[in-house]
């Protein structure tokens, strides 16, 4: 590292001065007051129409619902792209994050495409991750019958992040709060709801990283359940419309040509505006068995079929309140999780690729433990995930779980190579746990957005999936190889009793490590100082 120059040290008293300005400049530049924002619901499609003819072949019967795990990203996709395209009445889409990427514009291209049908397309979109994004969503949302609004969203300044780092400085407690919930209702007869964003890293889709993920399709009660909590967070005062808070110069016409082309991303083709610049990103082939009713879900292993099931869903209030001491407000997607982790008799596996327990969780964990209930958690390693600060909040609390009894593994983004249906499908690319999923008494199993951290319960905004089926637990234990212990270390204490060991296990033996792996020094130096700033209810 180089000195600092005399120049850049007489610099120093400007950059202060801009952070200073831009957090006055956020704090004056609240949300728009007077919005018209027109109040809707999900749309039922006639009983002849595609989907819920398919919905009448599953067969459910009343207050039960089919679900199919949809483990494999192809399927995932495969099966986004099939329920908007046979959709004809209404598309219910909220998503934390919508890239500007194949995946981002292969969807959006297919929202259009139904919208030119004339299905009614409801597009709810998270403001965090948009930056730059203004053009493409003004331009998709210039289509006739297309409706895109924003949540907790960012006003002046929007294209630049140093602009919106002032107004989050200014106005923090509105805008640090997101919406992470993912969902899409079609014809309010099918729906997926799970942890997969709308980018190519949540689909094996990008050459330099990709996340492990899930997802769940379901028909039957648990779409009226999904689709109420999607009406209510289209409807709330934290929705705006996306033209009420961003603008360009071009008229409706201009701005779907614009988008016409962006989202194609030809090779050689010439925007609509000079000024304008698209983003390219290498395009991957969808090869899935199946989309929406598998004929033979063995084929593929982890290629599934749908299973009958009593299920429901749970979904944060869009005004959700910051709960206080780590207490999650009543009614919240993690004050429901915790009456059904308090409700085991015998054992309890979660997998989430951030795990930041806190101490009150660690009472909770303590007294199920005390009650004999085995836990066993799967969570990335430090050097593995992706936000490696939130690392920080589980790190001070292993050897206290592991003293408990907890048995924890953590995803090695080296071990997952290892195997040889992961490294085909990784390629070069690093792969890291992004799945939330949860298994109770082998019984039952528990899906959605929710990561098992402080951020989650207390902040974020969520929607859960719980499923009461013993046949759907044991397949994706089997499916995900669990007790085999693939693509992890597990961690043990030593016989000090204060330090760990990762210890790893395949066909070739046993690995054992004295330091968190993949962890770098300088990777370390970096949370250490972030421990100092970060308090852990951020994390």
């Amino acid at each position: 590292m180089h000195p600092p120059t005399r120049h850049s040290i007489s610099c120093l008293p400007l950059l202060l001065f801009a952070l200073v300005l831009l957090a006055l400049l956020g704090a004056c530049s609240g949300v728009p007051r007077a919005v018209e924002r027109p109040e809707s619901t999900t749309l039922i499609a006639p009983a002849d129409a595609p989907l819920p003819q398919l919905a009448r072949r599953l067969a459910v019967p009343e207050g039960l619902s089919a679900v199919r795990p949809m483990p494999l990203p192809n399927d995932a996709l495969a099966a986004r792209l099939a329920l908007i395209a046979q959709a004809r009445r209404s598309i219910d889409l909220q998503t934390y994050i919508v890239a500007d990427d194949t995946t981002g514009r292969l969807v959006l291209r297919a929202l259009r495409d139904a919208a030119a049908r004339g299905v009614r397309v409801r597009v709810l979109l998270d403001d965090l991750y948009t930056t730059g994004l203004d053009d493409l969503l003004l331009g998709f949302a210039a289509h006739p019958n297309v409706e895109l609004r924003l949540y907790n969203p960012f006003t002046a300044t929007r294209g630049w992040w140093l602009g919106r780092l002032g107004q989050l400085a200014g106005d923090f407690r509105r805008l640090n709060q997101r919406m992470h919930n993912k969902l899409l209702v079609a014809d309010g007869t099918l729906a997926i709801a799970g942890g997969r964003n709308l980018a190519d890293d949540y689909f094996l889709r990008s050459a330099r990283a990709n996340f492990i993920d899930f997802d769940l399709l379901a028909a039957g009660a648990l779409v009226g359940d999904l689709a109420r909590h999607f009406d209510a967070y289209w409807n709330s005062e934290r929705a705006f419309p996306l033209q009420a808070v961003a603008g360009n110069r071009l008229d409706a016409d201009e701005r779907r040509a614009w988008f016409e082309w962006v989202s194609a991303a030809a090779d050689g083709a010439a925007p609509p505006s000079g000024e304008m610049t698209a983003t390219e990103s290498s395009s991957a082939a969808i090869d899935s068995p199946a989309a929406l009713l598998p004929m033979a879900p063995q084929a593929v292993r982890g290629h599934f079929g749908f299973f009958i099931a009593r299920a429901g869903a749970r979904a944060d209030p869009p005004n959700k309140r910051r709960g206080e001491h780590w207490q999650p407000e009543v009614g919240t997607v993690a004050d429901q999780l915790i009456t059904m982790l308090t409700s085991a008799q015998r054992e309890i596996t979660m997998v989430t690729p951030y795990f930041v327990p806190g101490d009150e969780g660690l009472k909770r964990i303590r007294a199920l433990r005390e009650r004999g209930v085995a836990i066993h958690v799967v969570t990335n390693a430090t050097g593995t995930s992706d936000e490696p600060v939130v690392s920080l909040g589980y790190e001070r609390h292993r050897v206290e779980l592991l003293k408990m009894g907890v048995r924890l593994w953590e995803v090695s983004a080296s071990r997952l190579k290892r195997d040889d249906t992961l490294r085909a499908a990784l390629g070069s690319s690093t792969g890291r746990l992004h799945a939330k999923m949860g298994f109770i008494d082998r019984r039952l199993f528990l899906a959605g957005s929710m990561n098992l951290d402080a951020r989650s319960a207390l902040i974020n905004t969520e929607v859960g999936v719980a499923v009461d089926s013993p046949a759907l637990v044991a397949a994706l234990i089997d499916f995900y190889r669990l007790e085999a212990a693939v693509g992890v270390y597990e961690l043990r204490l030593k016989g000090d009793g204060r330090s760990i060991e990762w210890v790893g296990r395949d066909a070739g033996g046993e690995e054992s490590l004295d330091d968190d792996p993949e962890a770098s020094w300088w990777l370390r130096a970096k949370l250490w100082l972030l421990s100092l700033i970060v308090p852990e209810d951020e994390l």
